[in-house]
């Protein structure tokens, strides 16, 4: 039998007097101009702005809340020349039609990024309540720590930089340059394989050629490219996938993060894996919570899982050794579930000798906390707290459990565990729990956090995501078939 709860902790219980109570919701917060930040990149052709660009966008308005949107002047570029790929002479500086074209691409572009910053777009922002004091004030709100635009364009000479801050200047918003260099040949060599995987190259040339127009195109670039060195400016140097960082004159909480996400990022693009644990006690009984061992079949999923991790973790397409990682949660039954997984030791390139998937342990990956709900089914949540569980109904992704946990807490916990993936260079295999799954997908897949609670993550299921310029590429291997009275759709966070 359950043992009997304290009525004292049941919220339903108390009963206060308090007429204006503190209601937790989503960001409110009236943000002035100044808040708002524009980062505008700053570099030569395939040094991996586009993917620093799409990466830190996400990271900002996923664990932030903050809007943010990325403006590619390429994709504007497309637009003027129907789609079609232009030849590297359509770069060269004497080219006065294409420099126009290229002149017109970058003004669509900015006016685009002041239109969303202004908050002409009613879409974009959230309104305060009709007749409040904020309908009075000249601010609106657009997230905690105001609103983020990127500007991802070469920006190459000193001229330009100076013209875009002249365009910016009615924003009022502060303005970080972010120059990405490269010189690596290994980095080039696959941002330019990236490239040709667009659709707008793959019509017209092969790999081989289009390396060697991309070269070409940097060539007339290199002829009128000027590093940022304007002291009074704000921005920030990443050298060759973050061997090397250099801030200058760069304030605020927002740029700050700008930083802290570039020194955990490189440009290798190797692929994660994300699995659930085996179907635990719990999850058979319709249990949310709790801390249960794993059933008999989810002690085949992970004999199952460990055969599969030898074959298409390990190693690569090849089928040559490469080092990978394994993390999971402190619960049990990601622990058992991960426990098959051979540990055997490889010897790297550099003569190092790596064990492959050692386990490391994160508390931070543990499953979302339901609090005094933990260990109920949702019948038993219905009937004992009604008013939980309607309010669950209407918002599950502000929803907090009382005494526990929301997605929104879960999206805070998780943040340092997204600045340890994005720095490991090493193939990854996260054994974790629903909730957890959802958010981590969410964010590498770009999808809004508002999303995380409606992410599919089944039982018996291995998830690859491969990072590529446009996000990532997902796979899915079900390692178990569904078996009819033995794998039981479980409880949902």
């Amino acid at each position: 039998a359950r043992a009997p709860r304290c009525p004292v902790m049941t919220p339903s219980a108390v009963h206060a007097d308090n007429p204006y109570p503190q209601v937790w919701g989503p960001p409110a917060t009236l943000a002035t101009r100044s808040d708002n930040l524009v980062c505008a990149m700053v570099g030569l052709p395939a040094r991996g702005k586009t993917y620093i660009a799409r990466k830190l966008c996400q990271y900002i308005s996923f664990f932030y809340g903050s809007p943010c949107k990325v403006f590619n002047v390429g994709e504007y570029l497309l637009r003027l020349v129907d789609g079609k790929f232009q030849k590297a002479t359509f770069f060269d500086e004497s080219n006065a039609e294409a420099k126009a074209l290229r002149r017109q691409a970058s003004d669509n572009a900015v006016s685009d990024l002041c239109e969303w910053m202004a908050a002409r777009k009613a879409s974009k922002r959230k309104c305060a309540p009709e007749n409040s004091e904020a309908d009075k004030c000249s601010s609106y709100i657009s997230g905690e720590f105001g609103a983020v635009a990127i500007y991802d364009a070469t920006n190459s000479t000193k001229d330009r930089r100076a013209w875009l801050l002249e365009k910016l200047k009615p924003l009022g918003a502060k303005v970080v340059f972010l120059e990405v260099v490269c010189s690596d040949e290994d980095r080039l060599a696959e941002n330019m394989a990236s490239t040709h995987r667009t659709l707008q190259v793959q019509e017209v040339l092969s790999a081989e050629d289009t390396a060697a127009e991309i070269r070409e195109r940097i060539g007339y670039y290199q002829q009128v490219y000027e590093p940022l060195s304007e002291q009074e400016f704000s921005w920030i140097k990443f050298v060759d996938g973050g061997r090397e960082i250099s801030l200058h004159n760069l304030r605020g909480f927002m740029a700050s993060r700008f930083a802290q996400f570039l020194l955990n990022l490189h440009g290798q693009r190797r692929p994660i894996f994300f699995s659930r644990h085996g179907q635990s006690e719990y999850n058979r009984l319709g249990k949310i919570g709790g801390d249960s061992v794993l059933t008999e079949h989810g002690e085949e999923y992970a004999s199952a899982l460990a055969q599969w991790v030898d074959k298409e973790v390990k190693q690569d397409s090849e089928g040559k050794a490469r080092p990978a990682r394994l993390w999971t949660s402190s619960l049990k039954r990601t622990r058992l579930t991960a426990r098959h997984i051979r540990h055997d030791s490889v010897c790297l390139p550099n003569g190092t000798e790596w064990v492959q998937m050692r386990p490391k342990m994160f508390r931070n990956l543990d499953e979302i906390y339901a609090g005094l709900c933990d260990g109920m089914t949702y019948e038993e949540i219905e009937r004992e707290f009604p008013e939980e569980a309607a309010a669950r109904k209407g918002d599950k992704f502000e929803y907090r459990y009382p005494r526990g946990e929301s997605y929104t807490d879960l999206i805070s916990r998780l943040e340092p565990m997204a600045h340890e993936m994005e720095r490991s260079q090493e193939t990854l295999l996260v054994v974790a729990h629903q909730a957890i799954l959802r958010v981590l997908y969410a964010y590498f897949m770009g999808k809004p956090r508002e999303a995380c609670p409606d992410v599919s993550i089944p039982l018996n299921t291995v998830i690859k995501l491969t990072p590529t310029v446009e996000g990532c590429l997902e796979e899915r291997f079900t390692l178990l078939p569904n078996l009819q009275g033995k794998e039981k759709d479980p409880a949902s966070h």
